[in-house]
């Protein structure tokens, strides 16, 4: 059985990766994770300098999900390459590391500074809800974000370059094919979902922020939507990620295009979700006696429902 997918020139063992920003830098769940069995590690993002995020609260939860708005707290480019980058090459695995900035200029140094200390992978944020400038402006406008992917691109000799974009855009499709043509290897789909929940007994937001990413399975079935009309679109690999909490889930996304899965809120309720999802793919793969996990890739039949019989039921 093979489970190994390509990302790019990046061959990865299996294609179950950590979502950023739910897998703190890898070390925090090493505990609970063999790190060697995933695909790849995405750590949370990193921006030229420490950042501190949001006020508390920022995280509650939803119905079928949860709200945060984290802020992108963390340690700055300075102390990832000295105290969290050198944990992770203990591993076997590939090692993809999110990035933020408030100019092109920020992206890039970043970019290089990675790229030269051997990561494998750089993505591009420019799709975070829950900041008040920054990478979404780059997300949300075509000709900002074609000379953002290009410039990048111009400065990374050796990564793969993955833009995560944003689900809040005009044409999904158009986006997907500037972020390809500009030079990205890879585009990663869906972050959160720009969302509020309010406190009926004080009338206040329950985020300091009032506004955060809506994630969990109640925005999967719009993250697959969202992956298979860029899959129709692109030619490069879609991760999926959005609300895959086993691996029912992420074989969903891989019909619908994605080469690879992204889990996130998962590993909040279960710190093992990530090797349960790899060993329940296993089991279907075997079950279905499917050698090659590629063969499911972009396998959904838009010309049928095995639900019309039921639907009829309802009318």
């Amino acid at each position: 059985m093979d489970l190994t997918v390509n990302i790019g020139h990046l061959k990865l063992k299996n294609p179950v990766m950590t979502a950023s920003g739910t897998f703190g830098y890898g070390e925090e769940y090493s505990e609970f994770v063999d790190l060697n069995r995933l695909g790849a590690v995405i750590v949370k993002g990193i921006s030229l300098k420490p950042m501190e995020g949001n006020p508390p609260p920022r995280i509650c939860e939803t119905p079928c999900g949860m709200l945060n708005a984290i802020g992108l707290q963390n340690v700055g480019l300075k102390r990832f390459l000295k105290e969290k980058l050198p944990y992770l090459k203990k591993y076997n695995t590939g090692i993809i590391v999110n990035i933020l900035g408030n100019s092109i200029q920020e992206y890039i140094k970043l970019s290089k500074a990675l790229d030269d200390a051997g990561v494998d992978g750089i993505e591009l944020n420019v799709s975070c809800p829950n900041v008040k400038k920054g990478g979404i402006i780059f997300g949300t406008d075509k000709k900002t974000l074609a000379r953002l992917v290009s410039k990048v691109r111009n400065s990374v000799k050796s990564a793969i370059l993955i833009t995560k974009l944003p689900p809040n855009v005009s044409s999904i499709q158009e986006f997907s094919k500037i972020a390809e043509e500009s030079g990205s290897n890879a585009i990663s789909l869906i972050n959160t979902i720009p969302a509020i929940a309010i406190d009926i007994e004080t009338g206040r937001p329950r985020l300091a922020n009032v506004i955060g990413g809506l994630s969990g399975p109640a925005i999967k079935p719009i993250a697959i939507r969202i992956v298979w009309e860029s899959y129709n679109a692109v030619k490069i690999p879609i991760i999926g990620i959005g609300g895959i909490m086993n691996a029912a889930d992420a074989i969903e996304f891989m019909f619908a295009g994605a080469s690879a899965v992204a889990i996130g809120t998962a590993n909040f309720v279960n710190p093992m979700s990530t090797i349960e999802v790899i060993e329940g793919i296993e089991e279907y793969l075997k079950r279905k006696k499917i050698e090659d996990i590629k063969e499911i890739i972009g396998g959904l039949d838009a010309t049928k429902s095995n639900n019309y019989s039921h639907n009829r039921l309802w009318l």
